[in-house]
């Protein structure tokens, strides 16, 4: 933490009578960022502590906690740093919840979705519906229904980068609204490109969801479609999620990696560790490969792009690495920390983790046997 930014001092806050009674409150206007320590009153109580910036001041009195419904409730319970070494993200969106009607004509159906925070992870249930509009499903390109599911996952609280990236999972991560971050496809092609196959493919070549038109896999607006699992995921950028959020053209948290680092969608600082830059669309270090691959079917039948062999990682081109992300400031991480961003380009979601993933984060499946 920054404690140049920091006032001396700790300020007693007397909450008015409307506070009175509750066990927490909801922080709706108040960013992460601007304070740290306990938010939590006892029910016979109405004094809270807090260590506060100078922006914390102007909007205190907004923080009284409202006890209307909302589709998205979002309680912030903010807690001191880490031990040194450690990385914790325990003060942000734990008890982050959605419960609301999804009246889609492909939906119909409620979503429901909390993450919750023991001492040590972070913990998602979902039911997997989606809690925004949809395009349409079943459509010519994916003949699936959005259906209920049982989706649960945990993620250590406290990320720490292994050194090491690990490539070898499908569900990369999950957004705050229990949706999964799935960027890949089951689709594949093999070398004569005679025989590709959308779901379950056995050939080498795997063909990308996105920025490519060879294919059809009915995605819709929010860069996302069904599996024949009645699962509705995310392959890019989840644009009603984020609509939904309503950040506008501001770094926008919009979920959990399966190593615990969080995941921003579209924007970051254009100098990472000033949260006073201005803000930029980030760019991948990603792009197509100057000449296809050898044995990679003829790009008279599928340019390139179509593969997701097509792509190279140029450390620096961009402003992120090989797995989408970097190290730098955030309004909800103000003393830094390592994050994943959501492209408007390949890899839209990354492909990689950079961390250690736990529960939740399903392995790929092997790779069809070497000829």
């Amino acid at each position: 933490m920054d404690h140049g930014n920091f006032l001396l001092g700790w300020l007693q806050v007397h909450l008015s009578d409307k506070c009175s009674g509750q066990i927490g409150l909801n922080f709706h206007d108040c960013s992460s960022s601007d304070l740290f320590g306990s938010s939590t009153v006892p029910a016979s109580g109405t004094f809270v502590w807090y260590v506060f910036t100078a922006s914390f001041i102007s909007v205190i009195a907004a923080c009284s906690g409202g006890t209307g419904s909302s589709d998205t409730a979002t309680t912030i319970n903010p807690t001191p740093p880490a031990a040194s070494g450690e990385t914790s993200t325990a003060s942000v969106f734990c008890g982050y919840s959605t419960n609301t009607f999804n009246s889609s004509a492909s939906v119909n159906a409620q979503a429901t979705s909390t993450w919750s925070c023991s001492p040590t992870n972070r913990t998602l249930t979902s039911n997997g519906i989606p809690d925004h509009e949809v395009g349409t499903f079943p459509n010519p390109g994916n003949p699936n229904r959005i259906s209920a599911q049982s989706i649960s996952a945990s993620y250590t609280l406290t990320p720490a980068q292994t050194g090491s990236v690990n490539s070898n999972l499908v569900a990369l991560g999950y957004a705050l609204n229990g949706i999964k971050f799935e960027p890949g496809t089951g689709g594949t092609c093999n070398d004569s490109g005679t025989n590709c196959s959308l779901v379950g493919g056995t050939g080498a070549w795997r063909i990308e969801a996105l920025g490519q038109t060879s294919f059809d896999f009915g995605t819709d607006f929010n860069n996302a479609h069904v599996q024949p699992t009645g699962e509705y995921h995310y392959h890019g950028m989840p644009e009603k999620l984020i609509e939904k959020l309503n950040k506008g053209q501001q770094m926008t948290l919009v979920g959990w990696a399966a190593d615990g680092f969080p995941v921003y969608a579209r924007y970051g600082y254009s100098e990472a560790n000033n949260a006073r830059s201005s803000i930029k669309l980030l760019a991948s270090s990603y792009r197509l490969k100057s000449a296809p691959d050898a044995g990679r079917p003829a790009v008279s039948l599928y340019p390139l792009g179509t593969f997701r062999q097509d792509y190279e990682y140029v450390a620096g081109l961009g402003d992120l690495d090989e797995c989408n992300g970097r190290s730098g400031v955030t309004p909800e991480f103000p003393s830094g920390i390592y994050y994943y961003a959501i492209t408007v380009a390949y890899p839209y979601i990354q492909r990689c983790v950079k961390g250690t993933a736990a529960g939740g984060a399903t392995p790929l499946p092997p790779p069809p046997p070497p000829k």
